[in-house]
């Protein structure tokens, strides 16, 4: 299993950084709807010019994202992809995930969407590595 994913070690490290993102965010969401008296389980209302709807909507797009990217981590992985460009393809959609983060807590709306174009080019070269690979 080890010879398997050792290759994969720097895209590791981007899974890593991608994990604590997922968590501060989470955090983050958290204590914005403590700050905003907001009532658990109650859907969250207001718009953009709010707070704690930008952190929840950080959030919650982040694990709308997430079951793809995962799956083509796997895909990779399994097939063999190029361990580089795999890695590389790692950190641009975690560094991706953290600017439209950041983007979505400052309601920097052209740039949030740029970062979240990034986020899908990343999946595509990852789609991309994972069929050359099997194609191979």
């Amino acid at each position: 299993m080890q010879d398997l994913i050792l290759p994969y070690q720097a895209g590791l490290y981007g899974l890593l950084v991608l994990a604590g993102l997922i968590a501060i965010q989470f955090m983050v969401a958290d204590v914005a709807g403590i700050r905003a008296k907001h009532v658990p389980g109650m859907p969250v209302t207001g718009g953009h010019d709010s707070f704690h709807f930008r952190a929840v909507r950080a959030h919650a797009n982040t694990y709308e994202q997430l079951g793809l990217f995962v799956l083509l981590v796997l895909l990779c992985l399994l097939a063999g992809a190029h361990p580089k460009w795999t890695g590389h393809a790692i950190w641009l959609f975690t560094l991706a995930r953290a600017g439209h983060m950041a983007c979505y807590y400052a309601d920097l709306r052209a740039p949030r969407s740029a970062a979240f174009g990034a986020g899908q080019l990343a999946q595509v070269w990852m789609l991309v590595l994972a069929a050359f690979a099997l194609l191979a």
